[in-house]
């Protein structure tokens, strides 16, 4: 038996299973990480939400590990480089097989600069080698190129065996990704989910801005270029992304991430052409996806799963967790994937502190991880199928696009207005509620959404009548819900195709659907905080999350 048992083993060491280490390590306990291959090594998830640089902040300030923070915002580069893309808006352009892009058909989401900066398009390889190196510094082991062969649990802890020898830990953590081996060796895996596609993506060159190629940004009316944030080229039964790390005035990664999404249901699989070939192929039946990557160039091999999908039955058991991306993945649209990581990241590091105290590793008490992770998994299943099938008919993406927004837009107001009012973290769970992963917690917007959802799944795409009564329904359903701003009213009418760049306007301070709202809309999202305690508590944020402040800061005094 090995001689030394540590507090917490951790398979895996991308973002999910650094960011663990470091916090554990932080905090006192003896962690040990085990990596099957060695960093720099190339994944993607390179996308940022606002609902996972907030979940950054509330992991950098609840465990006081300020590092965890550096890749919320552009505001860090003087941190961790320019080698990272700036992500000012979410962009949706819509296409048909044959035909120029509809500018009628284009959405952009709008990331707001105020108060922390605008979001970035992580370089994967550099921060998971960096928080892996952060983890180190805090004291945990860390051994690359050690693949764990098998995994023995019993009543007072877990046996890990690799090429090294064995160890023993108290609990692990399998961060293993969709190669999870606690959940091939318990059987739990299964593709019973909603969503269903595949992916062919690569790392590219000579990407140029879409604007360039296709209409410009003028045209579009947006408030900025399609480069500068995180573009999805949508069309029936699939979608592509473009992800720009080029795409600021001090950046010097020439790099950019793309990638295509099919349902193959409609667009079969072809294992009798290399990837790169099937992926210029289908892109060449749309003339402006086409004309954007005519130049491009690959600079890694391509990679080409035939499903993307996959669940866990399971979350926990005595001594043991997966983490995030080890119980289920569904789709890298909407990039809600770290933000499932490092929401699962902020619950499970608290019950593991706990348990340290108590001495009660069953699954029992790690049950909110598991009760947590499955839901948002479902949530974002059914979100990521829906809207697949939305974009089949130009008018059902319309309207549920909006459903998609104010949902993620509740998401971030709770989380953000949480951290803000609690006074440490016991407080802060406590006010955060049962999330969902959409919504906030708030039980008239469920309601909104199960409508909407349910109406979009019955609706044939192909019948136009149908389509029309659906998208009467779902306006109908977002007018029975009193607090919708007047941005997102503005998008579903049609007035407007952006959110605005200048969050700051009159409507925001509107007594019924403005930033504070009213009735039971206040209560749950800002409690007893009135427009006042807000400012303050934003204007400390302001300042402690502003460029000069972290450009002038030590490393470990940010936040």
């Amino acid at each position: 038996m090995p001689e030394k048992t540590y507090d917490v083993a951790i398979i895996g060491s991308g973002i999910g299973g650094s960011t663990l280490a470091c916090v554990l390590a932080r905090q006192g306990l003896s962690v040990i990480v085990f990596e099957g291959g060695a960093h720099p090594r190339f994944t993607i998830g390179e996308s940022m939400i606002l609902e996972t640089s907030e979940v950054m902040r509330a992991l950098a300030e609840f465990y006081d590990v300020p590092e965890l923070a550096y890749y919320s915002s552009e505001n860090f580069y003087p941190l961790i480089g320019p080698g990272h893309g700036v992500k000012r808006h979410f962009s949706f352009l819509h296409h048909v097989a044959g035909e120029k892009q509809d500018p009628r058909r284009a959405l952009q989401a709008v990331i707001p600069k105020l108060p922390y900066g605008h979001e970035i398009h992580i370089h994967r390889q550099d921060a998971d080698y960096f928080l892996t190196s952060v983890a180190i510094s805090y004291g945990a082991t860390v051994h690359q190129a050690t693949p764990v062969r098998s995994v023995a649990v019993d009543s007072e802890g877990v046996t890990l065996t690799t090429d090294r020898g064995a160890f023993r830990a108290g609990y692990l953590v399998d961060a293993g990704g969709m190669r999870s081996l606690l959940a091939d060796q318990l059987g739990w895996r299964h593709n019973n989910l909603r969503a269903h596609s595949r992916t062919v993506f690569t790392h590219m060159i000579d990407v140029p801005c879409y604007n360039t190629v296709g209409l410009s940004r003028e045209a579009y009316g947006f408030p900025f270029p399609l480069s500068q944030g995180t573009l999805h080229h949508i069309f029936h039964g699939g979608w592509l992304w473009v992800i720009p790390f080029n795409n600021h005035p001090d950046a010097t990664n020439p790099l950019c991430s793309v990638g295509l999404q099919l349902d193959p249901r409609i667009h079969p699989p072809r294992p009798d052409v290399p990837p790169e070939r099937e992926f210029f192929d289908f892109i060449a039946r749309y003339p402006d996806l086409a004309a954007q990557l005519a130049t491009a160039r690959p600079v890694r091999a391509w990679t080409r799963l035939d499903r993307l999908q996959y669940g866990s039955a399971r979350v926990v058991g005595d001594r043991f967790a997966l983490l995030a991306h080890a119980v289920g993945f569904i789709d890298p649209l909407y990039s809600k994937g770290l933000y499932v990581t490092h929401m699962s990241i902020l619950v499970l590091a608290d019950l593991l502190l706990k348990a340290k105290q108590t001495g009660d590793y069953s699954a029992a008490a790690f049950q909110p991880l598991e009760a947590l992770t499955l839901r948002y998994i479902d949530m974002h299943d059914r979100l990521v199928a829906n809207s697949y099938k939305s974009w089949s008919h130009p008018k059902l993406w319309a309207v549920y696009s909006v459903n998609w927004l104010v949902g993620a837009y509740l998401e971030y107001l709770k989380l953000t207005i949480t951290r803000l009012r609690a006074r440490d973290r016991a407080d802060y769970f406590a006010k955060l509620g049962e999330l969902r992963m959409v919504g906030g917690g708030f039980a008239p917007f469920q309601r909104l959404q199960e409508r909407i959802d349910c109406a979009l799944e019955k609706v044939d795409p192909r019948d136009e009548a149908d389509v029309d009564r659906t998208v009467a329904e779902i306006r109908a359903a977002f007018g029975d819900f009193p607090w919708l701003s007047e941005p997102f009213l503005n998008l579903l009418d049609g007035r407007k195709n952006h959110l605005p760049n200048n969050k700051l306007a009159k409507q925001l301070f509107n007594r019924r659907n403005g930033f504070l709202g009213d009735a039971e809309y206040r209560a749950h999202f800002f409690g007893d905080a009135d427009l006042g305690q807000l400012a303050w508590a934003g204007w400390r944020d302001l300042r402690r999350y502003s460029r000069a402040r972290v450009a002038g800061g030590r490393r470990r005094s940010v936040v």
